[in-house]
């Protein structure tokens, strides 16, 4: 099998679809593209003007109302009115704004397989491309996980052009550039990165544009995840984040006024965001979309929400470790019941079934989840702890962390943060205080070391540290926009 794709392969090199005559170049490109064989390749032959035309076009691309009418205005050319040049006939005859014209094989492929609509006209050297063409895709509804309380509520879909005229909307300047590349040999994914001119460094742009160039791959098969782990795939075992993800225009197009540069990719209706810091990840649309007191609220209460998630746990088990470090007036904070299971087990039982009851969630029917839910939290609420299988109190705590992980919309953050307490636990529960040590410093040394592919560090503005830049990552406040502009530069 594989070596009749070479064969194939190698024939597509070696067959000229542009030298020939008419019917020579029509029998090629038949050959090329399999069209008896492939059941969604259109191939439509007519006389326009006294001259042969073939229009090739995939099905499901083609926009019927728009190639309707440019099709009814190509039979109405009379052979007098046709011209006897191609530039003549792309400036008299083609009723129609986006055209490109085709002189070499590979760009023909792609550009048919990307939907275009390729007429092969008899006479004529060049082919012409006629985009018309119309994308699957859904309606630009806000996103499931990156809701506002206020605010617009419009989404990026699946399709790269509206992504990057959700992005234009917002930001009408001529500085917001958009580049283009094909990503992957099979797939040849259009993939762009999109940057203010003036406001990002070039030095950036270019090493993005660099590895951009030189990725060798066949497929992007999981859309912006397979694009992250190819730009950057070192350290793969830290789990923090490289990239901020966003499914919202708004926050794509702040993050560009801020400097920053967005990878669109198709197919996906998620933006990646660089540079990214442990601080730009933890920001959301809400604290923007309230008076900077509301929104330092927000912002300050997620912060001490997500500490709290990942020291809580283990700060307990250390507490039921050494009870005599608490005073008398705290000891309601400890288990009054025996522990028929070790605290750290039941810990560790309820984080994984936390994650179970999460991806049950997931891959239940709509109309049964919340049923299932109630069922759920019924025996794992009452039962469980009535059984003498779990202590009131570990499952209070465990509640709380589960219902803290949604105050993060980022997931990868979410489950950096799980993983970690997790460590913290299993050490803290075998080695105590000294584990409970360990622990934190190897969650401070992953947030530290943790390498960005452009930018000035994961912890800035902490490290290195800019004083100015840190308290607004604390405290939402207002400033004049040329200054906004400058502190960003």
């Amino acid at each position: 099998m594989e070596a009749k794709l070479n064969c194939k392969h190698q024939s597509e090199k070696t067959m000229d679809i542009f030298t020939g005559s008419y019917e020579e170049r029509k029998k090629k490109i038949e050959q090329l593209l399999d069209i008896p064989d492939n059941f969604d390749m259109l191939n439509r032959e007519f006389v326009m003007g006294g001259k042969k035309t073939t229009l090739y076009a995939v099905d499901g691309f083609l926009k019927g109302d728009i190639s309707e009418k440019v099709m009814e205005f190509f039979y109405s050319i009379t052979e007098e009115d046709m011209p006897s040049t191609y530039d003549e006939f792309v400036a008299k005859e083609i009723p129609y704004v986006d055209i490109i014209t085709l002189t070499d094989q590979e760009k023909f492929i792609h550009m048919l397989l990307s939907g275009m609509s390729c007429l092969l006209i008899e006479g004529f050297t060049e082919i012409v491309a006629i985009d018309f063409r119309e994308y699957p895709s859904r309606s630009v509804d806000e996103p499931d996980q990156d809701k506002v309380l206020r605010g617009s509520r419009d989404g990026f879909v699946e399709t790269l052009i509206p992504n990057m005229a959700l992005i234009r909307r917002r930001i009408r300047d001529i500085n917001l550039q958009f580049r283009i590349f094909k990503v992957g040999k099979s797939s040849r994914t259009d993939v762009s990165i999109a940057y203010m001119k003036g406001r990002v460094k070039e030095s950036d742009v270019q090493e993005i544009v660099r590895r951009m160039e030189k990725i060798p791959v066949d497929a992007l098969t999981m859309n912006q995840e397979s694009l992250a782990e190819i730009l950057f795939p070192r350290n793969w075992w830290n789990p923090f984040p490289k990239f901020k993800y966003t499914e919202r225009p708004d926050t794509a197009a702040a993050c560009l006024l801020e400097g920053s540069v967005v990878i669109l990719v198709d197919n996906s209706p998620a933006v990646m965001v660089i540079p990214t810091s442990l601080f730009s990840i933890m920001e959301d649309a809400n604290d923007y979309y309230f008076p900077p007191i509301t929104g330092t609220y927000l912002r300050l209460t997620r912060m001490m929400t997500s500490i709290a998630a990942t020291f809580i746990t283990p700060v307990f088990l250390l507490l039921l470790n050494n009870p005599d470090w608490l005073p008398d007036n705290w000891r309601f904070l400890l288990i009054k019941d025996d522990a028929n299971i070790p605290p750290l087990f039941q810990f560790l039982i309820l984080e994984f079934a936390i994650d179970g009851l999460k991806m049950a969630s997931v891959n239940s029917p709509n109309m049964l989840t919340t049923p299932l839910s109630i069922v759920a939290g019924i025996v794992f609420g009452d039962y469980t702890v009535g059984s003498g299988l779990f202590n009131p109190e570990i499952m209070l705590y465990m509640a709380f962390v589960a219902v803290a992980n949604y105050t993060q919309s980022n997931m990868e953050l979410g489950y950096a943060i799980k993983f970690h307490r997790l460590i913290l636990l299993i050490l803290t529960g075998v080695w105590g205080l000294s584990g409970f040590v360990v622990g934190t410093v190897f969650l401070c040394a992953m947030l530290l070391f943790n390498p960005t592919l452009i930018g000035k560090g994961y912890m800035h503005p902490l490290i290195p540290m800019e004083g100015r830049q840190l308290l607004k990552r604390f405290f939402r406040v207002t400033l004049p926009a040329s200054e906004r502009n400058q502190t960003k530069g």
